[in-house]
């Protein structure tokens, strides 16, 4: 077995955990990061990885990742991850079987969907654990498929990044499964020109039917616009493609951006305005802490709505400080998780 404390990507994590079923052909990683501010929240994410240690350095940042943008977002919730590498012929008894482990931690974590994950997949789990949310609910309560929401959060923010309107401006979007289409969607409704890409032709197809043009995978970053809004998987901004970055502000859904600590500084030395994910992408969890603590769904529009609030202050902090906005935010964070602890 691997131990978490030698991948670089371990940042003091409470827990670790190697889950599975060999019968049924599934194998995962539950990653708890913090709980200082409450239960680890974070969803499950299915992914195909090279080697089990991917899987492993993805869980941990996503879980790191998910402690930031709980505390950011002022959420009762600690940061945590589950990815689920190996998924076998049964689906819904690999799900069971998950929520069997997620609920041998005693709820010290609570699970939700992600990337290759569904609102089935969570009902599967709910049948062995209580402690999954993004189910669906009872008209006015908060809960069902957190995508739409994200994606509020993300167009909330680029609308304060373009002072206050996307009426005429273009707009690149780097992903459009879930969260990227409806991202889409609230971009083409207030009158924005959207450009895409996607490597899932029936994302594409979907996504041109709102008006999109498409643009190579490999290229979307590089393609002159208003703003870039990643809504893929992490690390698409690096030492590659940061220099051939065409548009003067970078805001999207996508989680750890940054492939590295350094290219946030990279960005300000472009002169490029960069949103730090965890900031803008939390509408989905807010979604999530709503429908576990029983929250009517009308709470989740005005806090996701507030997101640009809090984008705005990391920006003017980072801005007086003379420091990448994602230190900025980050710093927000560790002040605030430092004086729960004290408490």
């Amino acid at each position: 077995m691997i131990d978490p404390k030698t991948n670089s990507a371990f940042d003091r994590h409470e827990d670790v955990v190697f889950v599975g079923d060999e019968q049924l052909g599934y194998a995962g990683i539950i990653a708890i990061h913090n709980t200082a501010l409450g239960p680890a929240a974070g969803g499950c994410r299915i992914w195909t990885y090279a080697k089990v240690e991917d899987a492993l350095t993805d869980a941990l940042r996503l879980s790191r990742g998910m402690t930031y943008k709980n505390a950011m977002a002022d959420l009762p919730l600690g940061g945590g991850k589950a990815v689920i590498y190996k998924m076998g012929a049964d689906r819904a008894a690999c799900f069971e079987a998950f929520g069997r482990d997620v609920e041998a931690l005693g709820g010290r974590y609570i699970t939700a969907e992600d990337v290759g994950a569904s609102v089935a997949d969570m009902r599967a789990i709910a049948r062995t654990t209580s402690y999954v949310a993004g189910l669906p609910t009872e008209e006015g309560q908060a809960g069902g498929d957190p995508s739409p929401v994200t994606a509020l959060g993300v167009f909330v923010s680029i609308k304060a990044l373009l002072g206050g309107s996307v009426q005429g401006r273009t707009i690149t979007v780097q992903g459009v499964g879930s969260v990227g289409f409806n991202l889409c969607k609230l971009l083409g409704d207030e009158g924005a020109k959207f450009i895409i890409a996607d490597v899932n032709e029936k994302n594409l197809e979907r996504a041109k039917a709102l008006g999109a043009e498409i643009a190579a995978p490999d290229r979307i970053h590089a393609v002159k616009a208003d703003l870039f809004s990643p809504c893929a998987l992490g690390a698409g901004l690096n030492t590659r493609t940061i220099p051939e970055l065409g548009a003067p502000i970078v805001c999207g859904a996508a989680n750890n951006q940054l492939e590295t600590e350094e290219d946030g500084a990279r960005l300000v030395a472009r002169g490029i305005t960069y949103a730090p994910d965890y900031v803008v992408n939390a509408g989905g969890i807010i979604n999530v802490s709503a429908e576990y603590l029983g929250e009517p769904a009308d709470v989740v529009d005005a806090r996701v709505r507030a997101i640009a609030t809090r984008l705005t202050h990391v920006l003017d902090v980072a801005k007086a400080e003379n420091i990448p906005p994602h230190q900025a935010a980050d710093r927000i964070v560790r002040e605030r998780i430092a004086a729960a602890k004290k408490n």
